[in-house]
């Protein structure tokens, strides 16, 4: 049977399907998005179908689950050649994908079963709103600062210091503008509250939940983050693929007999590698194992490289953790409870 390789460019209303054959030749057709699943009928086992990651992409590649086929989402920030092509069309750009698609040289991206993608979607979402209030504190900081009235940041984050901010000595304009802003923080902050209250909610029935947070330094908000971006353990063959996958590994060039390494790559979820980040460093004061590794590597190379070094360690506990179902009874003492 002839091998098919289709390149689909998905819009929110409809879609182009290229189809090249294994001699080079193919045709476009184009689709409305609610006939993807007509669309599915005609894809058969042997088929591959590329597909650019965007918001429609999982209600289209549902319809192509029962199909047999290869499926390929692409990550488009990784793949530049359709978004720097100096040739905008729908044909053009499903040509593109069906052609590397053959190739075999399309960098995929990883779908999450639908549980993980939802809790995935609310942390998304309390991050966008934490660093929107963090903009607006900012502001209020700025504004009281022009007038000589000095506060600390931290201050902003209760009632008693919003309160404060409508007490300060300003214009009756400034005030006004103080008063809108005010609300806007107030309203957030209570949009958060109900984020982490559904985080924590959701979190729990994630699976390894129970192991990651016998791990002192991982709350609730953190296991629910960090869960949500790893996924299925069992999708990474070591440790080194999950810190690769989190941009925690350095960026090597090779030339001729000389390696290099340089700073991270910080490519894949930059929410989960904060994430990690903070919960190591809490870790850290617990256990007195990674204390002593920070302290080490911070004393010969930096502060900034021994949180990175701190936090690829503790990812590495924490891939252990997941993938032999650990469960600590005492994580500074390194103490399991099942076993």
């Amino acid at each position: 049977m002839k091998k098919r390789y289709m390149g689909v460019d998905l819009h929110r209303n409809c879609f182009t399907v290229y189809t090249r054959m294994e001699d080079g030749s193919g045709e476009s057709r184009e689709w409305a998005i609610r006939d993807r699943k007509a669309f599915a009928e005609t894809v058969k086992a042997s088929d591959a179908v590329a597909v650019e990651a965007m918001g429609t992409t999982r209600l289209f590649t549902e319809a192509l689950k029962e199909r047999g086929c290869r499926l390929v989402v692409v990550n488009p920030h990784q793949f530049k050649v359709i978004s720097q092509s100096v040739k905008k069309t729908d044909e053009h750009d499903a040509k593109v994908l069906a052609e590397f698609l053959s190739k075999d040289l399309l960098p995929e991206v990883r779908m999450k079963d639908e549980e993980h993608a939802r809790v995935a979607s609310l942390a998304q979402t309390r991050d966008k709103l934490v660093k929107l209030r963090t903009t607006l504190k900012n502001k209020v900081n700025n504004m009281l600062a022009a007038r000589g009235v000095l506060m600390r940041k931290e201050s902003l984050s209760s009632e008693k210091g919003l309160s404060a901010v409508l007490a300060a000595p300003v214009s009756d304009l400034e005030r006004l503008e103080l008063e809108i802003l005010v609300g806007e923080i107030r309203h957030l902050n209570e949009s958060i509250q109900k984020l982490e209250g559904l985080l924590r909610d959701q979190g729990p029935k994630l699976p390894g939940w129970e192991n990651i947070t016998s791990i002192k330094g991982i709350g609730e908000t953190g296991a629910s983050i960090l869960l949500s971006v790893i996924g299925n353990i069992h999708d990474f063959a070591d440790e080194g693929k999950l810190a690769a996958y989190f941009g925690i590994v350095p960026r090597v060039s090779n030339s001729n007999e000389t390696e290099r390494r340089g700073r991270i790559t910080k490519q894949g979820c930059k929410l989960g590698r904060t994430a990690l980040v903070q919960c190591a460093l809490i870790a850290a004061r617990y256990s007195p194992y990674l204390h002593t590794y920070y302290r080490r590597i911070a004393a010969t190379r930096g502060t900034g490289k021994a949180i990175i070094a701190l936090a690829r360690k503790f990812l590495g506990i924490i891939y252990k953790t997941l993938k032999n179902n650990w469960i600590f009874k005492d994580f500074p003492r390194f103490v399991l409870a099942n076993g």
